[in-house]
């Protein structure tokens, strides 16, 4: 166990890595990082209280198991011509030799070997196997491993396969080192360092640094430990295990021990750093997208409401007019020629409906049809607009999507994306415009009607206007009749005239006042309502999006914590002792 040989020193080093990486594992969570990120992490701690783990990794005809056996110094690795190891099989000490099945992808074998009293060497299926599982579980267990041998073949050095699977290797922030096996098939020495030059610049050029390389033949050197000496020299496993010997002697186990779990955390800080930004840029577009709703939006209510007040002044025109004719009504009609008239309320009653009032009721009516028409075409073109904001919306992200990292975060956004502009599309394909005519018609002549005191809400909006209109001219006509038969006189008729008209213009003032209030709170009304169905419409979309922003600005802040921290520590480890 790898607590049994720290110094003090080294056992604070341990506990502060095992927070660190335990904080990590919080804020893959948080995430909802993919499932085997948070396994491999886990898997990479466990490995602190475990056996140093030497992982062979390569493909199956490049002599993975033909190394391990030469390194063991007996045959304990099965050999052969096609892909034999099936599974992951991990080598440790014990007297005896033997098998043990821990499932149907873990074998342990052991063997009384001397190598193996300090660390487990695990041969894994080759990278390159017919059988696609066998280069899933060796990706699997890469990330638990301490130190990565990377076994090609002199005959096939560095294939296209082996650069993919080392270039995931170097994903997980591994130490590799690389073994050339099969030399012993080549001519001369030339020909290794050739072969070992172009392995070395390959890696280097993949890598980004250069990593030990050892040519070796693992025929000659297990040979050579089974009884033929004179092959040793041959087999260049000399200074590859004087290597292993050096490297993996106590101090330098505990150095690849507690580097290896902060190299993988690391990597995944890494991808899931580059993650977060990938989405927050996704949702920066989409903070966009929502922005150019709301101010089309904004723009649009104003534009209405500005527009509305131009037609509302028509309607005030016509209220105006009346007022006019009322005024030419009381001059004409209230003088001493007319007396005989004016004891006759009937007759002025009705000369003001048809010479005041006239088809004012129908005026209105036919330009509050016009202001409820236009602001429903309005309304459609508001959704329709919306609705192609969203179909463009939906092409450019559609090609932003990755691949394994899209997770749940890029399922949801979809879904709501295509829920939302589904549900826009089917707004503007099924919009009624007679219905909504009618019902916007409606809810006007309510407003009119309660603002008019008429009562009857199922009168048309100008039999209201004529209700209303004529309760003014009994009232005016009232206050005629009762000062005539008051009293009659050239001084008394002047002045009852211009009461009367002053009487009927605020009569008028007020009608046109409640009139112009109930349609302008009643339209600001259906303004605002319009716009507030558009809003509830995305609002799934627009709470997905202010939620996930501030869930990834949090854990992007905790990556960058962490990521600076295992930065920190890493130099702590790597310091040379004093």
């Amino acid at each position: 166990m790898l607590a049994k040989i720290l110094d003090p020193a080294q056992d604070e080093l341990l506990k502060e890595e095992r927070q660190l990486l335990s904080r990590l594992q919080v804020a893959l969570v948080k995430f909802d990082a993919a499932p085997d990120h948070q396994s491999a992490l886990a898997k990479s701690i466990s490995q602190l209280d475990e056996l140093f783990l030497l992982v062979i990794v390569g493909e199956f005809n490049a002599g993975k198991s033909a190394f391990i056996n030469a390194l063991v110094g007996s045959p304990v690795a099965q050999e052969g011509v096609t892909p034999t190891t099936a599974q992951i099989n991990v080598l440790q000490y014990g007297e005896t030799a033997g098998r043990q099945v821990k499932d149907n992808n873990l074998h342990v074998i052991t063997a009384p070997a001397e190598i193996l009293r300090e660390i487990h060497i695990v041969d894994t299926p080759g990278t390159n196997a017919i059988i696609r599982e066998h280069e899933a579980i060796t990706s699997e267990f890469v990330p638990r491993s301490d130190l990565v041998l990377f076994v090609t073949s002199a005959d096939r050095p560095f294939t296209e396969t082996e650069r993919a699977f080392l270039e995931q290797v170097r994903g997980w922030g591994k130490k590799v080192v690389i073994v050339i096996n099969k030399v012993d098939i080549l001519d001369n020495p030339q020909q290794v360092e050739e072969i070992r030059t172009f392995v070395a610049e390959s890696a280097h050029s993949l890598l980004g640094f250069r990593p030990e390389i050892f040519p070796v033949s693992a025929r000659l050197a297990l040979k050579a430990k089974q009884g033929d000496p004179s092959l040793w020299p041959a087999s260049g496993f000399e200074a590859l295990e004087r290597y292993i010997a050096s490297s993996l002697d106590a101090p330098g186990r505990v150095h690849l021990k507690l580097l290896n779990p902060l190299g993988v955390g690391s990597a995944l800080t890494e991808r899931h750093a580059a993650i977060i930004r990938e989405r927050l840029a996704l949702l920066k577009d989409d903070f966009a997208t929502l922005e150019g709703v709301e101010s089309q939006l904004a723009v649009y209510q104003q534009d209405l409401t500005r527009d509305f007040e131009f037609r509302m002044a028509d309607i005030d025109k016509i209220l105006l007019e009346m007022e006019r004719r009322g005024q030419d009504y009381f001059d004409e009609t209230i003088r001493i020629g007319r007396f005989m008239d004016l004891l006759n309320r009937t007759r002025v009653q009705q000369g003001f409906e048809q010479q005041v009032v006239a088809d004012t009721p129908q005026q209105i009516e036919r330009k509050v049809g016009e202001l409820v028409d236009w602001l429903v075409a309005a309304d459609l073109r508001q959704w329709q607009g919306v609705t192609a904001h969203l179909a463009e919306r939906r092409r450019q992200y559609k090609d932003k999507i990755v691949g394994e990292d899209s997770g749940q975060f890029h399922y949801d956004r979809t879904r709501l994306i295509d829920a939302v502009s589904r549900e826009s599309q089917l707004v503007v394909d099924s919009y009624d415009r007679k219905r909504e005519a009618q019902q916007l018609a409606d809810n006007a002549r309510n407003a009119v009607a309660t603002a008019a005191a008429a009562g009857a809400t199922a009168l048309g909006l100008g039999a209201i206007l004529t209700a209303a209109a004529t309760t003014a001219a009994a009232d005016v006509t009232g206050i005629i009749l009762a000062s005539v038969v008051a009293a009659v006189g050239f001084f008394i008729l002047p002045a009852k005239r211009q009461k009367a008209k002053d009487e009927m213009r605020t009569k008028i003032a007020d009608l046109r006042q409640r009139l112009s209030d109930a349609l302008r709170k009643q339209f600001t009304t259906e303004i605002t309502r319009s716009g507030d169905r558009i809003r509830e419409g995305i609002a799934p979309y627009s709470r997905f999006v202010r939620s996930e922003g501030d869930k990834l600005k949090t854990v992007d802040e905790e990556l960058r914590e962490i990521s600076a921290a295992i930065a920190s520590l890493r130099a702590r480890i790597e310091r040379p002792a004093a």
